[in-house]
């Protein structure tokens, strides 16, 4: 019989709310990032099968809402089988669909569980800065199962994550598709946001 392995204290896991000052610095940071931006449409590509209908009611429903604020496109990209015997191989040709789907004008950010850590507001600066650097679009790129090509790498712009945490395809498209609505909201300096 296996001993199961003790876990951790769950009072050390959890956060402990702000404290009502703390909570007033961080609705004014967000409402001091509210100014005009300029829509910039956003392509959300995903490499993956799809999924389960409620991943994508889910996904269809915060895809709408961002849709308020810029245009939006959603490319899927099928991976190739996991059992693929070159998995190399097999992320090379993924890569290559997904550079057929990009423009050279295109700000190309990948996420990638090895990527840069971005809190929702440092998002809306990512939007802002696009806007201000005049990018015609963006487009976020979730790799397949086993990531991004070299050449994928290669051609982002930058690289973001999610969370530290592995994320199934669909959850990532969706936090994706809201964190993006929130950034849009923190940029309107609407109440959504906290």
């Amino acid at each position: 019989m296996q001993r199961a392995l003790p876990l951790p204290p769950l009072a050390a896991a959890r956060a402990t709310p702000p404290a009502p000052a703390a909570q007033q610095q961080q609705q004014q940071a967000s409402s001091s990032l509210a100014r005009s931006v300029r829509p910039i449409p956003i392509t959300v590509l995903t490499v993956s099968k799809g999924g389960s209908k409620g991943a994508e009611l889910m996904a269809k429903e915060w895809a709408d809402k961002l849709r308020r604020y810029t245009a939006l496109t959603e490319l899927q990209i099928k991976p190739n089988p996991k059992n693929a015997k070159e998995t190399a191989v097999a992320v090379q040709h993924e890569g290559e669909r997904v550079l057929k789907a990009i423009q050279p004008s295109d700000r190309v950010i990948l996420l990638d569980e090895r990527g840069r850590d971005l809190t929702s507001e440092d998002l809306a600066r990512l939007l802002a800065q696009a806007s201000d650097q005049s990018w015609p679009s963006l487009v976020f790129c979730i790799g397949g199962p086993f990531g991004h090509s070299p050449a994928v790498r290669a051609r982002g712009n930058e690289t973001i994550r999610l969370s530290k945490m592995v994320l199934n395809h669909q959850v990532a498209h969706v936090v994706l598709l809201e964190q993006l609505y929130r950034a849009w909201t923190i940029l309107r300096g609407e109440p959504y946001h906290h």
